[in-house]
């Protein structure tokens, strides 16, 4: 069995989390690879020196068929791996070093038994769905992949329009700061702060959210995964800014894209016997009298 390590250079990086998680490794007997930033780190706050050999770049490349991805870090440092997958089909495994955390679900305080489940095949998976963005070619490439949203901005001071319409139905114009379309998996994060509802990984359903509109009318809809959604951009400026995940692009006025489920998706190890209710209730503080 082979790890795939991945993580990025972050003050919130523990070296004692570093040292359990090439321990358990070398427990387990694992094979493992690293990726280059995360390799430098180590070596430049540890003594411990990575081999090339062991060493992978923007891409993670052919790997066993039982390998599994284990992503140390936040939110974020998780969203990024998704990427260096490239649409290989390995468990994901999410360490928390970061903040709150709705899909780096495993606390630090338990790496060993992490990679335990990893080494029994004990691993809880659940399948996330992702999105597929095709019409940004200032991008260079025919598709872009999301596991949490695809969004549409302003740049500069002026608001945007943007037409929206579902499966060739025109539903609105969005006038404001943009548009947010969401999985499932990502109403937890920029849509949830845009004043999306929150939506359980297990609905298979998109999400549309406005951003600061200037219809005060305007309001969240969700709407079925078979849907095709496309946007075309109206800006006073040249350019308006699109983001996928955490990636961020600008794209040219009068530029028209499509968002529709992806034909990939992710394997997301999530914890036993701790639902999605409970982490809601634990990480948004429901029910916590704190008067």
């Amino acid at each position: 069995m082979k790890i795939i390590l991945f993580s990025r250079k972050s003050p919130t990086l523990r070296f004692e989390d570093i040292e359990k998680i090439f321990s358990a490794i070398e427990h387990y007997g694992f094979d493992y690879a690293i990726n280059r930033e995360f390799a430098e780190y180590i070596a430049e706050h540890t003594l411990r020196e990575i081999p090339t050999e062991f060493i992978y770049d923007k891409e993670i490349g052919e790997q066993p068929a039982d390998s599994v991805m284990v992503c140390y870090g936040g939110d974020g440092t998780l969203l990024e791996g998704v990427h260096r997958l490239d649409g290989a089909d390995l468990p994901l495994v999410g360490v928390n070093g970061g903040h709150l955390g709705f899909l780096a679900l495993a606390p630090r305080e338990n790496i060993e038994a992490v990679f335990n489940d990893i080494a029994t095949e004990n691993l809880n998976l659940e399948q996330r769905e992702m999105l597929c963005l095709e019409g940004l070619s200032e991008c260079g490439e025919e598709r872009l992949y999301a596991l949490n949203e695809v969004s549409v901005q302003r740049l500069g001071a002026t608001m945007i329009s943007i037409k929206a319409s579902i499966d060739g139905n025109a539903v609105s114009t969005y006038n404001g700061d943009g548009v947010i379309i969401s999985t499932p998996t990502g109403s937890t994060a920029y849509s949830l702060s845009a004043g999306g509802p929150i939506v359980a990984p297990s609905c298979h359903s998109f999400l549309l959210t406005p951003l600061a509109s200037h219809n005060l009318t305007m309001r969240p809809i969700v709407i079925p995964d078979t849907s095709e959604v496309t946007l075309h951009i109206d800006t006073r400026q040249s350019e308006a800014s699109v983001s996928v995940d955490n990636r961020t692009f600008k794209v040219s006025n009068d530029t028209t894209l499509s968002i529709k489920k992806a034909k990939r998706y992710i394997r997301l190890a999530v914890p036993h016997n701790i639902s999605f209710f409970d982490s809601l209730r634990n990480k948004m503080m429901w029910g916590v009298d704190i008067r």
